[in-house]
This record gives structure tokens, sequence and C-alpha cells, in this order.
């Protein structure tokens, strides 16, 4: 029962709970809150990546017979994912809330995901202790550069934005490779490597597929919102039949960009080709096809409205 109970609070605390509701807020609530989580998210998804290579640290089963594990994964396990991503995505939804209820209650959630993954036996205190501080920290970096970077970026030429998304996606993957590179050759010690299969999973070598995964999606989220913000931002209001009505669409969308990506292979590129047109559709394709399908409508773009309010005055004069 207490095992069962930990495995539902760790699986609140992954990408495969929040990031389906983030989507479902993007499209049918507050397409600017959404967009500021994706941004968020993503990025953290990216750094973790990262990290988890930088450190190569052994999950706690992996070195202690003593601890029981109730899933095995092959990936590093310094600093926690589910740690590190839950006080970033819980953490928003506590800044957007504003409220000291809804804090409570995402402190809970917050430090419950990190005592499940101690329990499953996936990490050790200091790892999620870890991922917890980096999750805080870069919230609290993203809340304090957003009024910052968000009006430079915005002033930018949408070809300087997609030209900059790309720079940066590129500069993450870059380091990213550079730190597999340094574990190339390097197969896992013997001890952790029987463990991960005695505990029923799969050793596999070290690989850039998670990095190229990860920086897709960042390059697919900032090109796509990119594009959504000249284009004009995605109105989400409307009957609740006309908001429900997007859900099915956009999803079919992501589902036959994801079950070509299963046919086209696990290289390195096509997961990162894949990755940036998923992001790309939710971000910016699924929004068009809400408009032109009539299920949606758009807000009027930076640039549209300028130019609207120079004819304007034009017209005055």
């Amino acid at each position: 029962m207490l095992t069962e109970f930990m495995r539902f609070i760790s699986f609140i605390g992954s990408a495969g709970f929040y990031l389906p509701i983030l989507v479902l807020v993007f499209w049918c609530v507050s397409p600017r809150v959404g967009a500021r989580a994706a941004v968020v998210l993503a990025f953290s998804a990216a750094i973790n990546t990262l990290l988890k290579l930088l450190w190569h640290a052994p999950r706690p089963y992996w070195t202690d017979q003593s601890v029981k594990a109730h899933q095995s994964l092959s990936s590093f396990g310094m600093p926690s994912g589910h740690a590190q991503g839950s006080a970033v995505a819980w953490g928003l939804a506590g800044v957007q809330a504003r409220r000291r209820a809804v804090w409570v209650l995402v402190v809970a959630v917050v430090f419950l995901v990190g005592v499940s993954r101690v329990y499953l036996g996936m990490h050790s205190i200091q790892q999620v202790l870890a991922g917890w501080g980096i999750g805080v920290a870069l919230l609290v970096l993203a809340l304090a550069l957003e009024p910052i970077v968000v009006p430079w970026w915005t002033r930018r030429a949408l070809a300087v934005q997609l030209l900059l998304s790309v720079v940066v996606a590129a500069a993450v993957l870059a380091a990213t490779a550079l730190a597999v590179e340094a574990l190339s050759g390097r197969p896992l010690p013997e001890a952790w490597a029987r463990a991960i299969e005695l505990a029923g999973g799969r050793v596999r070598p070290v690989s850039l597929a998670q990095g190229g995964a990860a920086t897709g999606t960042l390059l697919g989220v900032l090109t796509g919102l990119s594009w959504l913000a000249h284009s004009g931002w995605l109105d989400a209001g409307g009957s609740p039949l006309r908001r429900l009505a997007r859900v099915p669409l956009g999803f079919a969308g992501a589902a036959a960009i994801w079950v070509v990506g299963l046919f086209a292979g696990t290289q390195v590129i096509v997961v990162f080709v894949v990755h940036t047109l998923l992001s790309l559709w939710i971000t910016a394709g699924a929004p068009a096809a809400f408009v032109r399908l009539g299920l949606a409508r758009r807000e009027v773009s930076a640039v549209r409205a300028e130019s609207l309010a120079q004819g304007d005055t034009r017209s005055v004069t």
C-alpha cells in the first residue's frame, strides 16, 4: 500500500504528469501562463540532463545492496530530476496562484515527491536535496530575469529571435555532447551494471539521446513561442465545447509526430528533430490549426498592433 502511494506521488512529480496539464493550460486556459512555464521547464530539463552527465553519480541501489529498488534506471542520479522538476513546476503553480493555501499544497507535494524518490531507491537524500536546491534556484532566477529578458527578446525581429533560439539550444547541446564525450569509452563499473540488471533494468551506454530530446524540446519551445508572439497570441477563450474540441485535434497532431519518430529510429539527430517538431506543434502549429478551424482566435500581434496604431495616427494627421 505504501509503495503504491509512493509510486503515485513520484508520478505527480514527473514530466509525464505535469506536461499534459501544461499543454491543456496553454491551449484552453491561458497561453501566456503556459508559455511561461514551458520555457522554464524546458531549460530545467536540459540543465538537469547536463548536470547528471557532469556528476555521473550512481543511484543508491547501484552501490548499496541494502537499498531496495522499486524500479530500475540506467541514467545517473545526481541531481534528482523529479525533485528539480517538481520544485520548478509546482513552484510556478504557487507563484501563479499567489495564495497561501496553494503554497502549502506546493510545499507538501514537492517534499513528498523527494521522499518518494528516496523510498523507491532511485535517489539518495543528497541527490534529492541537490534537485530541490537547483530547482528553486532556477525558479528564482527565471522570475528575476523575466521582466528583463522577455521585453528584450520580444523587441528583436523574428529572424533574430529564431537565430537566438538556435544558438541557445546549440550551446546547451554542445555542452551536453562534451559531457557525453568525456564519459565515452568508460563503461559503468561492473557492480553498478549488475545492480541495474538484478533490479530488472537494462544497462545502456551513455549517449546523447536524452540530451538531444531535452535540447530539441528547448529549441521547439523557444522558436514556437517566438513565432506565436509574432503571429498573434492564441486567445484561449470561447465556449467550453470549442475549448474541449481543441484537445483531441492537438493531441492527434502530437501523436502523429511521435509515431513517425518511432519509425524513424533512435539516432540523436532523429530524437532531436522529433522533439523539436513536437514542441513546435504544441506551441505554434496546433494554435494555428485551432484558428484555421474556427476553434480559437488570435490576439493581435505586437507587430500588427504597432502598424495599426501608426496607421491610425497617419489617418488623423
